[in-house]
């Protein structure tokens, strides 16, 4: 997967790991530990069984603050599961008849995280913890939101506060993340295999194991992701992200045909952009161009349609243009997402926009600032590559090079190729 589709995976898992506790915690729960694995369709219609009790409920109970969080917070729960962004505008209101609590609070702030407005999650995220100090869940969503915004201090506080509160499978998950981004893979390994050592349900331990899969993945390690996919799906069946990540998995191994196959299916299933590009992608490189071409118009109209409902993305947009070469909507999405935030991802973003309008010196100055943390990420290496070439650096884009595919070979469908492509253009001296 994509670096930037990967962040919006693990952002909204790590948001529904608050709102599982939000959307659990009261009497209208319908969920228990060791229930046998969960089908995405029944997932779904568990999901609505909630909301229907919660709305009996507050039918007969309209003042139930506690109710209302847990309504809206569902709400955003189905957003994901069934990438319906009209859920956005009902949890919103559900939230507000919440009124001024913590667990309201703790819902507005995930309902902002999954809309990709960070700086709004971390206000509510302070408003959160100022009225529940002793919320793991709170620190969780400005955690979240911290890391998004570009401050790694203070995101790493938020986690370690998280950790001292409740070491869970949410937080073990957060301080995995944190070490993958500053280049640690084995400390980012051992903390998720803590998160599934604390894991008590099957949605968290299916987390875990595509977590899991996704490090194994982005290292070059398809058989041993592949693993952790299929125990994954043992314990909950036909889960999307699972299910995507043994799509990968099969691209990788070079069964095409079941790699298509599985994102025809994904996509009708789930038409959310990260698993919409990568079909795309898939068929592109497979010389299906036609049929690719449809996938990236449902992905613009998929994107329409969150941005319709706040919950924009100019991140993955402007990535997604400057692979096709659209120069000029490139740089203006990155442009604008970097007026809301600085993190290691919009700077890598704008590093790739300015290369494609030809910019390549402004774009290097970005790509440093991208690669700051020490993260080892394929794309990363294979954008500050692609610039590093184009200024005549020869020796150290075919460095960067060889770094992307060292460390995944498989991560693009493809810029992959358009990545090998390039270095035995550089090694052949032309």
């Amino acid at each position: 997967m994509r670096y930037q589709q990967r962040q919006a995976v693990a952002v909204g898992l790590l948001v529904t790991a608050a709102l599982a506790y939000l959307a659990a915690s009261g009497p209208a729960d319908s969920r228990a530990g060791g229930a046998p694995p969960v089908p995405a369709v029944a997932q779904q219609n568990q999901m609505h069984k909630v909301v229907h009790q919660l709305q009996q409920r507050l039918h007969e109970l309209p003042q139930d603050k506690d109710s209302w969080a847990r309504l809206g917070s569902s709400y955003v729960e189905l957003a994901r599961v069934t990438a319906d962004p009209a859920y956005y505008a009902k949890a919103e209101g559900a939230l507000k008849n919440a009124g001024d609590t913590g667990l309201a609070a703790i819902g507005m702030g995930t309902l902002a995280n999954a809309r990709h407005d960070f700086a709004t999650a971390r206000g509510w995220s302070l408003k959160a913890i100022a009225a529940l100090p002793a919320s793991a869940e709170a620190h969780g969503v400005l955690a979240d939101a911290l890391t998004q915004l570009g401050d790694d201090a203070g995101a790493q506080e938020a986690v370690q506060k998280m950790l001292d509160l409740k070491p869970g499978t949410a937080s073990f998950a957060r301080a995995s993340f944190h070490f993958e981004l500053h280049g640690d893979v084995d400390g980012a390994r051992d903390a998720m295999q803590r998160a599934l050592k604390a894991s008590t349900t099957p949605e968290e331990i299916a987390f875990c194991r595509y977590r899991l899969g996704e490090l194994a993945f982005d290292h070059n390690r398809p058989d041993v992701a592949a693993e952790h996919y299929e125990q994954g799906l043992a314990a909950r069946g036909d889960d999307m992200t699972l299910t995507q990540g043994m799509a990968k998995v099969a691209a990788a191994r070079g069964d095409v045909p079941v790699a298509l196959d599985s994102y025809r299916r994904l996509v009708a299933r789930a038409p959310l952009p990260q698993y919409l590009q990568e079909y795309a992608e898939l068929l592109e490189a497979n010389g299906r161009s036609g049929e690719a071409a449809q996938q990236y118009a449902v992905l613009s109209e998929q994107q329409r349609l969150m941005e319709s409902q706040g919950a924009s993305d100019d991140l993955a947009a402007a990535l997604v243009a400057a692979d096709r070469g659209d120069g000029m909507q490139a740089l203006r999405r990155a442009e604008a997402e970097w007026s809301r935030r600085q993190s290691v991802f919009v700077a890598d973003a704008m590093a790739w926009a300015l290369h494609v309008n030809g910019r390549d010196a402004e774009a290097l100055s970005y790509s440093d600032r991208a690669v700051a943390l020490g993260w080892r990420n394929a794309t990363f290496s294979y954008h500050r590559g692609m610039i590093l070439a184009a200024l005549g650096r020869v020796a150290e884009a075919q460095e960067a090079l060889v770094q992307a595919l060292t460390l995944n070979a498989n991560f693009s469908p493809l810029q992959s190729l358009k990545a090998g492509r390039k270095l035995a253009e550089l090694r052949g001296g032309r």
